[in-house]
């Protein structure tokens, strides 16, 4: 079927304008968010970008390939975060245009290395390049303060094992980095026929390097041990006093089933244990009932100065605290939240943003954070030991250096307080429950993620699911045999060393394009004397010939 020359110019008109490729690039941006869950498509990944990255590509100009850049990201904030529109209104559109800003520079690294007709050594750099530039983009944008490190790209590959593997390797930065090397890879045999080689092999390379992780990377080994813990989940009950009073009917049904430790979700506890000293005492009651420890998490105010610490008095405010709770009350061990949500727990530059609380669901009071990490040891049941837990509270379970760092200081089972009430009926609560995974298979240690509302799930130490997991219809108590281990993963020794691996790469680069500006003006002859114009008979310099 030929098309009509009128037809064909009008179509050849609309794939050059610049709307439609920022329509391209906006819809582009947002594909990635397929492989996350709740769809879980988790092997689009691998393919997810190679629309975006042949849009950029074929950029008319630099500054275009900026904005194809600022517009996908912004496409992929607006995905992985659109369940907060309706707490943050056109608020979220502001802040995913401001966070897309971080990959205007990918987008010109990806003309640079694939625009044109790259040669096949170009190609073969890219598969190096383009990886290390997004890592930086998911690096920068990890920063609590803008929002932190929801949706990382790696995050997509919790349920496959050989991801898994790579994170107790390199942590989900090195998925994320084999994500976009084979994303990359995909793009260039596609588009570049000089390409296709080096893809080709580049490809190959990815696979030779995860099945060798997969034979030799060293990890923890079984203790034979086994911790069993208890999740209560309430669901979601309205006022705080009925919601303990939920939770304690669903912990009293635990009686007799032989559990070490019973976790609370996130807020489970609306009031200071300190000022309600009759809620301590029913708490009490119940670890005296179920014959174990019982972590709650409490949020409410507490009085400046209401208990001395190791590191000196509180202070006054609202804080969000996991307290464990022992036969005779409190014992306390508590640790407070120290990361906190941006918008929904503390407004950043409040004095400039705080018209957000006017258009949404923002914080009209900031919380107070903790200032330290906390590894709480635990009995186990048998006479004079203990298992050692680190408590996360709810958004911190997305950052890989908490979690990183109590395994370091001795934590031998980790436990993620949360709650996502407001969220219940979105992508939020799966997507959640499933970054316990990848902080188990990063540090090698069980993961317990109990959640108020939402999804509950254990992960083993190598991120694989242990028994059931509790929906967010669910309301109720589920017990599990968590597995524990000795020793610990390459990523807890050694830390990000694909972050600076990628530092590496880019750093290059940047020294390859100041050689070749900088050697060919050392190169350049110096200019000789100046040659003096001849002189014809009559006196006057001769022109020279054109």
């Amino acid at each position: 079927m030929r098309i009509p020359v009128g037809r064909r110019e009008r179509l050849t008109r609309l794939l050059s304008s610049h709307w439609w490729r920022a329509a391209a690039a906006l819809a582009a941006g947002a594909l990635p968010v397929l492989a996350f869950p709740a769809p879980g498509l988790w092997w689009f990944a691998y393919v997810s970008l190679v629309p975006w990255l042949l849009l950029v590509r074929t950029a008319p100009t630099a500054r275009r390939a900026l904005l194809d850049g600022w517009l996908g990201g912004t496409g992929f904030m607006l995905a992985v975060h659109h369940w907060l529109l309706p707490n943050l209104h056109v608020f979220l559109v502001l802040v995913a245009a401001l966070l897309g800003l971080l990959w205007a520079p990918w987008g010109w690294l990806v003309r640079l290395m694939l625009g044109g007709h790259p040669s096949a050594a170009r190609a073969a750099a890219s598969l190096a390049v383009l990886p290390s530039g997004w890592l930086m983009v998911e690096l920068v944008r990890s920063w609590e303060g803008l929002g932190g490190p929801w949706g990382l790209l790696g995050a997509s590959q919790w349920q496959v094992p050989f991801a898994l593997r790579l994170a107790s390797v390199g942590g989900v930065w090195l998925v994320s980095l084999l994500v976009v090397a084979v994303n990359t890879a995909v793009a260039a045999l596609v588009a570049v026929r000089p390409a296709r080689v080096p893809s080709a092999v580049g490809l190959g390379a990815c696979a030779v390097a995860v099945g060798a992780v997969w034979i030799w990377s060293p990890g923890p080994g079984p203790s034979g041990g086994e911790f069993r813990v208890a999740v209560v989940q309430p669901g979601v009950v309205p006022g705080p006093e009925r919601r303990f009073a939920r939770s304690e009917q669903l912990t009293r049904e635990l009686s007799g089933r032989d559990v070490d430790l019973v976790v609370w979700g996130e807020s489970s506890v609306g009031m200071d244990l300190s000022a309600r000293p009759d809620l301590s005492a029913r708490l009490a009651a119940l670890s005296r009932t179920v014959d174990a420890g019982i972590l709650v998490n409490v949020d409410a105010r507490r009085p400046a100065g209401a208990r001395t610490t190791p590191v000196g008095e509180d202070r006054g405010g609202i804080f969000k605290s996991s307290v464990l709770v022992g036969p005779a009350g409190p014992t306390g061990d508590r640790y407070d939240k120290m990361r906190l949500v941006p918008f929904g727990e503390y407004v950043p530059a409040r004095g400039l943003l705080g018209w957000a609380t006017s258009v949404g669901r923002a914080a009209g009071e900031d919380r107070m954070r903790g200032d330290r990490q906390v590894v709480m040891a635990v009995p186990d049941g048998q006479p004079g030991t203990a298992v050692r837990v680190g408590p996360l509270v709810c958004f911190e379970s997305a950052f890989p250096d908490m979690s990183r760092r109590l395994a370091g200081d001795g934590a031998e089972v980790l436990i993620a307080q949360s709650a996502t009430s407001t969220f219940q009926e979105s992508w939020a609560p799966a997507q959640h429950a499933s970054l316990a995974a990848l902080r188990a298979a990063e540090t090698g240690r069980p993961m317990v993620h109990a959640t108020l509302t939402g999804v509950s799930a254990v992960y083993g130490p190598d991120g694989g699911q242990v028994g059931e997991r509790l929906g967010t219809d669910d309301s109720a108590a589920a017990v599990y045999g968590v597995p524990l281990v000795h020793g610990t993963t390459p990523y807890v020794r050694f830390g990000d060393w694909a972050v600076y691996g990628a530092l590496a790469v880019l750093g290059a680069l940047c020294l390859t394009g100041v050689a070749r500006r900088v050697v060919p003006v050392l190169r350049r002859p110096a200019p000789g004397p100046p040659v003096r114009p001849a002189r014809t008979a009559h006196g006057s310099a001769a022109r020279p010939r054109r």
